[in-house]
């Protein structure tokens, strides 16, 4: 496994994010942006553990994955699977989206992520605090 020193991981995330974000990234990253599906707040290549999330609503603990044609490949399917089960076993749903989805039919894509978000729990909202004097 790799160990990151925290400077190196912000730097690789806004390399990640600026850089090397794909066509299809930066389509999707616009519709999730600033609270516009279901008020959920998404950040992108989000490190987790040893792994970059393309998409992730900590709150919801949801990620959400885009993969082009090289995620296909035998040895792509198996890290992959590895990736997943590392996310599920920290509480994480995990959708998966073909490239193609996104450009294609968007609509079904947001549907999907906004179906998922309102299925999963609502983080806790803090308590009104009692006993401010005259309140």
């Amino acid at each position: 496994m790799v160990t990151w020193k925290p400077k190196t991981v912000i730097a690789r995330a806004r390399n990640l994010r600026t850089e090397r974000a794909t066509d299809v990234e930066r389509l999707l990253w616009q519709r999730l942006r600033a609270g516009q599906i279901g008020g959920a707040k998404f950040r992108r290549q989000h490190p987790a553990g040893p792994y970059f999330l393309d998409f992730v609503c900590l709150e919801a603990k949801l990620v959400i994955e885009l993969d082009g044609g090289q995620h296909a490949d035998q040895t792509r399917i198996a890290h992959d699977e590895r990736r997943t089960r590392y996310l599920k076993d920290q509480g994480y749903v995990v959708l998966r989206f073909w490239n193609n989805d996104v450009t294609e039919n968007m609509s079904g894509v947001l549907e999907t992520i906004l179906a998922t978000l309102a299925s999963r729990p609502s983080p806790p909202t803090p308590s009104p605090a009692s006993g401010r004097g005259g309140e």
